[in-house]
Order: structure tokens, then sequence, then C-alpha cells
């Protein structure tokens, strides 16, 4: 069982959206023994059947360059109330569902990346390149120096 939990959501096919999946890939790809990485278009209800079974959780998303210049790592709690719907836009909602169906819920953060470009496209801008290899190095040296996910 992986003791952490790192998730890469958005559009893929939006350009800079994608900038989740490129992290969640990349993490997937280091083969950490304790690490467990997914992309997902949106967060949905079934998360907090994954989240019940972490200790640490890393949501990844991509934000209009606009509102952030460099990635931004927050950290995140539970709401205090849920509305149940199909999909959520806030990870928080995810952790509060995970708290009322398990009772249980994980250290979580947000690591926000900017992003330029969010047209129709499979390609990231070099705003989101930079973006996603600063949110990597933010990653590992998050889990290195938490000592609880790394080789």
């Amino acid at each position: 069982m992986s003791k952490c939990l790192i998730i890469g959501y958005g559009n893929s096919l939006r350009s800079d959206d994608g900038i989740g999946e490129r992290v969640a890939d990349i993490v997937a790809s280091w083969h950490l023994p304790e690490v467990r990485s997914l992309f997902r278009f949106q967060l949905t209800p079934e998360l907090a059947q994954d989240l019940a079974k972490v200790d640490l959780v890393i949501f990844v998303d991509a934000c209009r360059g606009t509102e952030i210049e460099t990635i931004e790592l927050k950290s995140l709690q539970p709401l205090n109330s849920i509305n149940i719907r199909s999909h959520f836009s806030d990870p928080r909602a995810i952790l509060s569902l995970t708290q009322a169906l398990y009772n249980k819920c994980p250290e979580a953060w947000l690591l926000v990346v900017p992003g330029a470009n969010f047209q129709l496209g499979d390609s990231l801008s070099s705003t989101g390149k930079k973006g996603v290899a600063e949110a990597l190095i933010e990653i590992k040296n998050f889990l290195r120096d938490r000592g609880k996910c790394t080789k």
C-alpha cells in the first residue's frame, strides 16, 4: 500500500491545463516504492477510497499565470460541510468526504502550477513547461524532507 498519493488533475486537451497529468506521469516514472500517482480530469467522490488508504496526498493543478507567477504549495484542511456532487473542483471537498466516510483524512497539500495557454491543444507553453519542472523539484524535495516517501 502506498503511503503517499500524488493526484494531478485537469484537462490534458486544453494545453497547460494538462500540467497535472504531466506531473503525475513523471512522478510515476520515478518508481518510488511508497508513492502512487494518479491523473484525473476532475476530482470525483470515488477518490475518497484512495485517500483513506494513504497518509499524505498532494493534489497538482494548473492555474492561469495571471493569478500566480510561480508554483505555490498550500496546506489543505477538509471543508466543514459536504455537498455531494458527481465531481468537485475543490480538493477540500474530497477530504471532507473521506473524513465522513472513513473517519480518516490524510495530510493534504495543493500544488498550484502557473500556466499561460489554456486553449485547445495537447502541448504545454514555455510557462507550463517551466511550472512542471519547478513542481517536480518541489515534490521531490517535499517528499525527501518529510522522510516519508523516498527510497
